[in-house]
């Protein structure tokens, strides 16, 4: 047996975990007992993008952000990593850009301004709306993937994300939104099928993108609101998540030797 079969190689990988209206330390802890279950990686922790050092001498990526975009510094980094043969296991709200209106005709609107556009090239889509979280159902695009292979159609309460794509996008799971999503700019533009699960290529690396996930609790809509009533897991309470998220972590780690 080799020395690499018996002392695994260390697998260094940054985990991104930050933002608004959400559930963040819920979300970092359920990630990082995941991450934790492969004793060969060993993860740094950080709120945003902008460790530009830790980004460049990891091996994996995972970012569970919502409204937290990179420098344009980071982003140049974060694509050059890419390139060199890097995966990122993107989750949720991380292609979101969100900015309450507080003028004009779409006051008390929420809008999702193309600020960040090397960010949603890279990461494939830019969230623009969703409709009131409720039950829909979640098809397997390509069934024969390894990511995919196995899973069945399965019905979800989550945010059904509404997104506008960018790129070649290998699409393993979808959904089919019949709803405008409320409360946005663009939420007219909501219906129709949307990728739930995809992955997209840059170089010698990719992003897995998973948009599944929301979760809220008590205190997470502060300032807007000082309470909200319930504790909102969704898709977390899913084993077919927990899967997905198991099969993410598989795949980064299958990555190529990093130039």
């Amino acid at each position: 047996m080799s020395e690499a079969e018996t002392h695994p190689p260390r697998v260094n990988c940054v985990f991104v975990c930050g933002g608004v209206w959400h559930d963040i330390d819920f979300a970092r802890l359920e990630l990082l007992k995941l991450l934790a279950e492969d004793p060969a990686i060993r993860t740094r922790v950080f709120e945003d993008y902008e460790n530009i050092a830790a980004i460049e001498a990891a091996d994996i990526l995972v970012t569970y952000t919502c409204d937290v975009t990179p420098s344009l510094k980071a982003q140049e980094a974060l694509r050059a990593w890419l390139e060199r043969g890097g995966r990122w296991y993107a989750l949720h709200g991380t292609n979101s850009v969100l900015r309450l209106l507080a003028d004009g005709p779409n006051a008390g609107l929420w809008e999702a301004p193309r600020w960040a556009p090397l960010m949603m090239d890279l990461l494939g889509s830019q969230f623009i709306s969703h409709p009131p979280i409720a039950p829909y159902t979640v098809t397997v695009a390509d069934p024969d993937h390894p990511l995919t292979q196995g899973i069945e159609p399965f019905e979800t309460t989550d945010e059904l994300y509404h997104l506008e794509c960018h790129g070649q996008l290998h699409v393993l799971l979808e959904t089919e939104c019949v709803e405008e999503g409320t409360g946005f700019v663009e939420a007219a533009d909501a219906p129709g099928t949307h990728p739930v699960l995809y992955i997209k290529d840059h170089g010698k690396g990719a992003v897995l993108y998973n948009t599944l996930g929301h979760c809220r609790g008590h205190y997470d809509l502060q300032p807007m609101l000082d309470w909200w009533p319930t504790v909102d897991r969704c898709a977390w309470d899913l084993p077919v998540f927990h899967e997905l998220l198991r099969r993410g972590i598989g795949w980064l780690k299958q990555r190529p030797t990093l130039d």
